[in-house]
């Protein structure tokens, strides 16, 4: 059976995953160190390094947090009840969300930067993409099926041209500080299949 730590050190682990997602989303991996999150929350990078061996580990726990988020999200979308073009636009609701908070996609950026992060890392973001294509495929075949959405090639191949077209759109939104800019490009994006 695993330990468990303490309480107070779990809630140290997480302020450091919480300020690390916040650097990665404005700044990327490569823009912040254990140095900027020791700063901001007051403690030793000794007391980082006690939570997450190195940058790498740090890295790999952001990415697992934040897709098991994203599944919790994903499950609440089917929970809903909504048809599946509604279930497509709550879909859409939440990269806009997260670009409303000044900050990317963290597997987005992280893919970004993919050529530099180290293997487990990599696999965790392949593994984001991976599941979100698969929830996707699936609501549009039930879309197809019930006639909510209409499909001019295999559903697989939507769900991936939605994903790159969402996280593209968040990426060019970026710099113009303009999330209708980002609304607008899904909105044309998610039009095609309705």
């Amino acid at each position: 059976m695993a330990a468990t730590r303490p309480k107070a050190e779990a809630g140290t682990a997480t302020r450091i995953l919480d300020v690390a997602e916040r650097l990665v989303q404005t700044r990327g991996f490569n823009g912040f160190s254990y140095a900027d999150i020791a700063a901001e929350l007051g403690i030793t990078k000794a007391g980082l390094h006690y939570h997450f061996a190195g940058k790498a580990e740090l890295g790999e726990a952001l990415i697992v947090r934040y897709s098991e988020r994203f599944a919790e999200a994903l499950a609440a979308i089917d929970a809903s009840g909504l048809d599946a073009r509604a279930k497509l636009d709550a879909y859409v609701d939440l990269y806009a969300q997260v670009l409303s908070g000044k900050r990317m996609c963290l597997c987005g950026i992280l893919a970004a930067e993919y050529q530099t992060l180290p293997r487990p890392m990599c696999d965790a973001v392949i593994r984001f993409f991976d599941d979100n294509e698969a929830w996707l495929t699936a609501l549009l075949e039930r879309g197809g099926a019930d006639g909510t959405l209409s499909l001019s090639e295999p559903a697989a191949d939507s769900a991936q041209m939605i994903v790159s077209g969402l996280e593209g759109a968040m990426l060019v939104a970026r710099p113009y500080s303009d999330p209708e800019r980002f609304k607008s490009s899904a909105q044309h994006l998610i039009a095609s299949l309705t």
